[in-house]
């Protein structure tokens, strides 16, 4: 396992080890995107990796165990490859079971219209329903700039979103009838 050419993989897969305990520890919270590059697209990339990552450790170590001496440098290049073709063979029926669905987030808002819902809102205070693009509703916390002031009713255009504050910046909009 600490010859080479293993070792190559050994370390990474130790970080994979140490990543896997930490998601299921729960000690970090980790936004797991997916892996498109090589084609290994469609799962989360800390699946794709860990197995691409185990399975050419276990295929280095087979061809450490089966090459001559010689052929010793091409390990772990043949084993890269041949882990990548079973990560890509692994990874199709996954693909059928992980939902496709984008998660929605709070910048999905930002160029809606929205409707005041308080009084009034101002760079100080203020909340708006605005409608998801599913047709869903929700009230959010709305600023508006300057000497801006939109009464209850009023229509506003989400333009951007304050991550710092959790709130939208709105501006007054009049839609054409």
């Amino acid at each position: 396992m600490l010859s080479f050419p293993t070792v190559v993989f050994t370390f990474l897969l130790v970080v994979v080890a140490a990543y896997w305990f930490i998601v299921i520890t729960g000690l970090f919270d980790f936004e797991d995107g997916e892996a498109p590059w090589l084609g290994l697209g469609g799962v989360p990339a800390g699946i794709a990796l860990s197995l691409l990552i185990a399975f050419a450790w276990l295929l280095t170590l087979i061809g450490s165990q089966v090459t001559p001496g010689i052929a010793l440098p091409a390990v772990p290049i043949i084993a890269l490859l041949g882990a990548w073709l079973g990560t890509r063979a692994l990874l199709s029926p996954l693909r059928r079971l992980l939902p496709d669905a984008r998660r929605p987030s709070r910048g999905d808002f930002v160029g809606q219209m929205c409707v005041i819902r308080t009084g009034q809102a101002t760079a100080d205070f203020g909340q708006a329903e605005v409608t998801a693009p599913d047709g869903s509703t929700a009230i959010v916390q709305v600023r508006t700039t300057g000497q801006d002031r939109l009464a209850r009713g009023d229509n506003g255009l989400i333009f951007e979103y304050d991550t710092n504050g959790e709130f939208f910046w709105v501006m007054p909009y009049e839609s054409e009838h």
